[in-house]
């Protein structure tokens, strides 16, 4: 047995928590993904090419080179990721996929994981979220000022992020890793295949990026400066259904029927400004200083205009003759109701954003042997959601004004509903403004306004408003040092502590509207809509519903035509819903490398030991309604705990060409957030429970700890090119302590019954929540290949593929022994795409498909709610050319492209029960075209 011992290099990689097979020859300072650039280049140089194989050449040998098991995307230049999206760019990874939300590539879910069970960092360091969970959504991040994405299938134990999926880990560009000047202008044009659908939508949209990097004082020094600005469009057609009840048929028997719909239109623009700073000073040859600083200011803004159709659930009648029933499954397919009305709704939403991330680094080689590494970094979002539903017909409250009578047809497939109707939606005569049925019963409305009796009791709500916002701050510091052993089979050892802290904050609020001009008994009527707030129709063919009014909400808002009234006065959910969770992460690890031989095969990787002890707490409210009115006395509950994460990874290379690796690692992924909160509503029994407990409540449990798993990664890999490779892996992990509803012990220290004021005698309660229990396991393989044709004929250079497939399967159950389905879960993920990229003319169509899934929207209230989601295949393509690259000097630096995506208008699907009939969702987002160009100087 021989050995091999690494210099300086591998420990700086060691130090930034990637270990390398690559042998580099002089001693640096510089971090890892500078040393695998700098590999990589040299690669480039040999075989040189550019453009997008480029960037292929990159990533393989990021993943060829990493001491983990890693998949990773590079960009060709800044401003210059495969997609116009991080999150797509990332979905075509192996084993990974994204859930779309409003028709963008968002939530990213590896090997079968939601995103709430991966970590995401920034230059290797955690990040806050915009949702009120852990998981972060993609397009918040602007892809144009990234330099590449990679994606870690197995930890190691110096490595920040957390999570049982995986750490996806983005980073920007380092100055002193690039050579010369670099002055570059993006420009976008934007367009989606719908008309507007809208009169106050945009179909069309801009976006535009500047970059500057320069290095000075003998390039000692580097600054990189990004800013960019989009105003992106996206438009919808949804068909959404409130739900499915029983209905009995003329013989007797029974199946399920529509009990109401909400189609509507949405036009979106995301307004969003981007800035990037980073500033790397190397004064002397051991020490260097990196300073990086990310600003995005993101407005989300929404028109969304429909109808709700009551129908089973209406105060119409059914024609029990008229129902059509699907005799395999009794749905009803066909229906009619007489003597309904509807709710005409002119909705409008904005999510406003601000992210705010700095990072300091500091790397000192105190001598050959020997690296300190600091690093600080402070990062916080502030997430403000206003979401107004605005209510029209033709009579307040029930039974009142012009009534029609509806029918509807499901067609084949899963497109959701189409109506049959006898009224002019779209006459500003009949449909006026005020609240139609009577939604939003409240005592904080009937005392505000007066109502006396029953004849306009529950009339004052002509709209809503939902008001959630998000603080979310997250503060981390981190010291480690790494040095070569004089050993014959271990190589280097590092080591290092760690402490961060994180407040997240969620306020809920909601508003009930009603006309200004309303008062009992004189003016109980509907407004017609004022001539400067007409902004003409919205057209609903796609449900058969035809024209629709459509006016300008905010406009009359704005005005004063609406009164707001605090729903939180009288209805305690809000109270639930509002709360502040607050943990802090003390974190140890030492990490061993090896480097030796066997058989004359070298054996790298490292093993090591993480341990992290978290203390969390929880301040919120435990409440009860007196009299109608919300009465809440503040909590607050803390609690602690500890891990011990071993890992190892490790590579044998065959030769010069095939690798084996094998992985095995403790994980965890901590509970979300807004579910180990400490709000409840409460309420004090004179009778105990089963566990003797008197007080009864149900909200979050701040005990809830993480979930763990025990993984194991076996892969073999096979660098046959510079530009290609054939992988395979199989991986599979033990799951336990998982998280489901259950019942959990609450501490009521100090909590007096709020019928009374006294504290009672017990100070214990049944909480009714999420609790920790039940295990299981979840097996899986991965086939990844990229070819390209050049090694079959050099005829066809510049042709090739990119391909992957990923099956999965679990077995899970809860503490009560019940199948449980993992969200996120898709039996099987692929991902393809053919490119040609040769002489600056590149041309790539992009598939990604994966199965049915449970994932995680937005329902009532800006709850997340889990529905399951069909699976979809959606297709994207580009063609670019760069001048400069096929040989015209005069325009070197100038590339344009042309850009499709969702080009065969996959919709987006979720079920409610178990019929494929029975749609939640269907959404209709189109295609969207994207027209750019890139000049570098």
């Amino acid at each position: 047995m021989s050995n091999f011992k690494p210099n300086l290099v591998t420990i700086a990689l060691i130090t930034a928590g990637i270990a390398s097979g690559a042998h580099a020859a002089e001693p640096t300072t510089k971090d890892a993904k500078e040393l695998a650039a700098e590999a990589t280049d040299n690669a480039v140089e040999v075989i040189e090419v550019t453009g997008f194989r480029k960037s292929l050449v990159k990533s393989i040998s990021l993943k060829r080179y990493s001491g983990n098991v890693v998949e990773a995307i590079s960009a060709e230049d800044i401003g210059k990721l495969p997609d116009s999206s991080i999150a797509e760019s990332i979905a075509r990874l192996p084993g990974l996929a994204a859930q779309r939300i409003d028709g963008r590539a968002s939530k990213v879910s590896i090997r079968g994981f939601g995103e709430n069970e991966s970590g995401t960092t920034l230059n290797g360091r955690e990040q806050v979220s915009i949702g009120d969970n852990r998981g972060v959504e993609f397009d918040l991040y602007p892809s144009e000022i990234m330099s590449g994405v990679t994606v870690y299938k197995t930890p190691n134990a110096s490595l920040e992020g957390e999570g049982i999926a995986g750490v996806i880990d983005l980073q920007t560009i380092k100055p002193l890793s690039q050579d010369g000047r670099v002055i570059q202008v993006n420009g976008t044009y934007e367009k989606t295949s719908f008309d507007k659908l809208n009169p106050d939508g945009e179909n069309d949209g801009v976006k535009g990026t500047f970059f500057y990097m320069d290095q000075f004082a003998d390039d000692t020094l580097g600054v990189a400066f990004a800013y960019t600005t989009m105003s992106s469009p996206n438009q919808e057609k949804r068909w959404n259904a409130w739900g499915y009840p029983e209905f009995e048929y003329t013989d007797g028997t029974k199946g399920s029927i529509l009990g109401g719909a909400k189609p509507y239109v949405r036009s979106s623009v995301l307004d969003r400004d981007s800035a990037m700073l980073v500033i790397e000073a190397a004064p002397t040859d051991n020490l260097k200083v990196t300073f990086d600083a990310l600003y995005v200011d993101f407005l989300d803004t929404k028109i969304l205009r429909g109808i709700e159709i009551p129908f089973a659930w209406g105060q119409g009648s059914i024609s029990p003759d008229t129902a059509v029933i699907d005799e395999a499954t009794g749905f009803v397919t066909s229906a009619t109701t007489e003597g309904q009305r509807v709710v005409v709704r002119n909705d409008y939403e904005e999510r406003d954003a601000q992210l705010m991330s700095f990072g300091f680094n500091t790397n000192w080689a105190v001598n050959d042997t020997w690296i300190l590494d600091f690093d600080a970094s402070y990062s916080k979002v502030e997430r403000d959601v206003y979401s107004v539903e605005s209510y029209s017909g033709t009579g307040r409250g029930d039974s009142r004004g012009v009534a029609d009578n509806l029918g509807y047809t499901f067609d084949s497939g899963n497109t959701g509903a189409t109506f049959t109707h006898e009224l002019d939606y779209s006459d500003f005569n009949l449909i006026q403004l005020g609240g139609p049925l009577s939604w939003g019963g409240s005592s904080a409305l009937n005392n505000q306004y007066n109502l006396s009796g029953t004849d306009y009791e529950n009339q004052a709500q002509d709209g809503f408003i939902n008001a959630p916002n998000i603080d979310d701050e997250l503060m981390s510091l981190k010291f480690a040092a790494s040095q070569e052993i004089d050993s014959n089979f271990i190589s280097a050892i590092s080591y290092g502590i760690a402490f961060r802290e994180r407040e997240k904050t969620k306020k809920s609020e909601g508003y009930y509207m009603t006309l200004s001009n309303f008062s009992y008994p004189n003016n109980a009527g509907m407004l017609s809509v004022p001539e400067e707030y007409r902004l003409g129709s919205a057209n609903l063919d796609f449900i058969g519903m035809g024209n629709m009014v459509a006016y300008d909400t905010m406009g009359l808002i704005n005005d004063g035509y609406y009164n707001l009234l605090q729903e939180s006065l009288t209805d305690a959910k809000h109270a639930t819903k509002s709360w502040v969770v607050n943990e802090q992460v003390t974190s140890a690890f030492v990490q061993a490398e090896l480097a030796t031989e066997i058989a004359d095969m070298p054996i790298t990787g490292g093993f090591g030991i993480r341990y992290v002890h978290t203390e969390q707490s929880s301040q919120g409210s435990a409440f009860n309604t007196v009299n109608g009115l919300v009465v809440a006395q503040a909590t607050d509950a803390s609690h602690d705990y500890g891990h011990f994460l071993p890992s190892i990874n490790l590579s044998m290379q065959i030769d010069d060409t095939q690798t084996v690796r094998f992985g095995a690692a403790k994980t965890i992924s901590r509970a979300r957030l807004d579910e180990m909160n400490a709000s409840y509503s409460a309420s004090y029994n004179q009778q105990p429970d089963d566990s003797g407990n008197y007080w009864a409540l149900y909200g979050g449990n701040p005990s809830l700890e993480p979930k763990e798993a025990i993984g194991i990664d076996v892969s073999y890999e096979n660098y046959f090119s510079a530009e290609g490779y054939f992988a395979v892996a199989l991986f599979h992990k033990d799951l336990q302590n998982w998280i489901f509803d259950g019942n959990y012990s609450v501490d009521m220290t100090g909590i007096t019954d709020p019928e009374t004021g006294l504290l009672p005698a017990t100070t214990s309660g049944t909480g009714s929540g999420k609790v920790n229990g039940g295990d299981g396991t979840l097996s899986g393989y991965e086939i990844s290949a990229t070819l390209p044709f050049n090694i079959i004929s050099e005829d066809l250079d510049g042709f090739g593929i990119i391909a992957s497939y990923t099956g999965i399967e679990s077995d899970m159950k809860d503490q009560n022994d019940n199948e449980y389905q993992l969200p996120g879960l898709s039996d099987s993920i692929s991902s393809a795409t053919i490119y040609y990229d040769h002489n600056g003319f590149s041309a790539r169509a992009s598939m990604r498909k994966r199965d049915a899934f449970k994932g995680d929207v937005y329902g009532l209230g800006f709850d997340t709610v889990q529905v399951d989601i069909l699976g979809e295949t959606v297709w994207d393509a580009q063609i670019g050319y760069d001048f400069g690259e096929a040989g015209f000097e005069e325009l070197k630096g100038l590339s344009i492209f042309l850009q499709g995506y969702n080009l065969t208008k996959e919709p987006f699907t979720s079920l409610q029960g178990d019929n494929a009939l029975q749609v939640r969702d269907y959404q209709d987002y189109g295609s969207t075209y994207l027209l750019g160009f890139s000049y570098k100087l």
